[in-house]
Parts: structure tokens; sequence; C-alpha cells
């Protein structure tokens, strides 16, 4: 298994259920991307990947540059910058976590610059984070829940092992005024494919 590279602090932290305190300056290194903590600094190459067309069509808004400085404010979804291994900005990667111990999980997300996809990024970004999520966060369970009809993410989630759960109807609002249904997805560790 491909193990994100961390600093030391963070590998002593692996026992099972154990909450580590989230660096504010934490890299992850997977096999075609570093994973880092989202500066304010990368809102122009976020903000522009947010609005193409391919990326819109799945993560909407308004206003996209007040809301990249709206998310950065809140402390309860941890943001990772994707960048390829020039260093040059391709997507962004987040996960919430439910600290509660009878329902304890994370919730994942993603989106990359349409020029990368089919290249491995996203595939390769979700398994580091994944890595990262079970083995440093402590975390037995993962969900991520991408448009029902959005076949391109769910075939990459799938690669990585999350699988379906069922069908969320009407579940998203879109511009048209109408709901979409999503698709529940999840990973539990003892599911998870050796590579």
């Amino acid at each position: 298994m491909n193990e994100p590279h961390l600093r030391p602090e963070h590998n002593r932290a692996r026992r099972r259920g154990t909450i580590v305190g989230v660096d504010a300056s934490l890299e992850l290194h997977g096999r075609q991307v570093v994973l880092r903590t989202t500066r304010r600094d990368d809102r122009d190459a976020l903000v522009a990947i947010r609005s193409t067309d391919e990326v819109r069509r799945w993560w909407r808004g308004d206003d996209l540059a007040a809301e990249f400085d709206d998310d950065l404010g809140d402390e309860e979804v941890h943001r990772f910058t994707i960048l390829d291994l020039t260093h040059r900005t391709v997507g962004l990667v987040q996960y919430a976590e439910e600290v509660d111990s009878q329902y304890r999980h994370a919730s994942v997300d993603i989106y990359i610059d349409p020029h990368v996809h089919r290249q491995g990024h996203a595939t390769d970004a979700l398994r580091t984070i994944v890595e990262y999520l079970f083995d440093v966060r402590g975390h037995h369970r993962l969900t991520i829940d991408p448009a029902a009809d959005n076949e391109a993410a769910i075939a990459c989630y799938s690669r990585i092992g999350f699988e379906p759960v069922g069908v969320m109807r009407s579940y998203q609002l879109q511009d048209d005024g109408y709901w979409a249904d999503g698709l529940l997805m999840e990973l539990l560790e003892s599911d998870r494919p050796t590579h």
C-alpha cells in the first residue's frame, strides 16, 4: 500500500480511534499528486477550475471567490489543494468528520481540473486522502456522495473501493429548479483494497 508521506508526529498518531489535531500546513504525497492544506493564495487557481463548465456542472455557486473565502473560515471542513508533480494546481479534495463516537466517520469530496481528467490525478488524490483518513485520523468508514448521473466520478470512486449504498432521491437542487438524485457511496477500512 502506498502510504501518505507524513511528518514523524503524524506517524506516531496511528492508533485506531484517536483524533489527531489537523495541522494547518499539512502535506500528503501520493504517486502523482501532492495534497497541501489549502491557502488563501490558492484562490485564483481553484476558482478558475470551479468556473469551468465541466466542474461547475457538479459544483455550483454564484460568487465562487466569496465562497472560497467563506470556506477557508470553516473549521469543520478540511481542504487540500491538489498539486501535480510540477506543483501546478489541478483541483481540491476535502473532508469533514463526524466525531460522535457512535457515528464516527468522514465524508470526502473532490473536484479536478478538466485539463487533467482521466489522467489518474483524482484517483491518486482520493487514494492519498483515504489512506490519511484511515491510517492517521483513525476512521473506519468513509463516505462520498456524487450525483447519481455522474458516471465518471462514480467510476473513479469505485476504483478506490467505494461501493454504492443507495440512491438519495431528490438530493440536490439544480439550476433549472429540478431536484437531482445523489448516490451515497462508502468505503470501510476492512474492505479497502490492497495495492
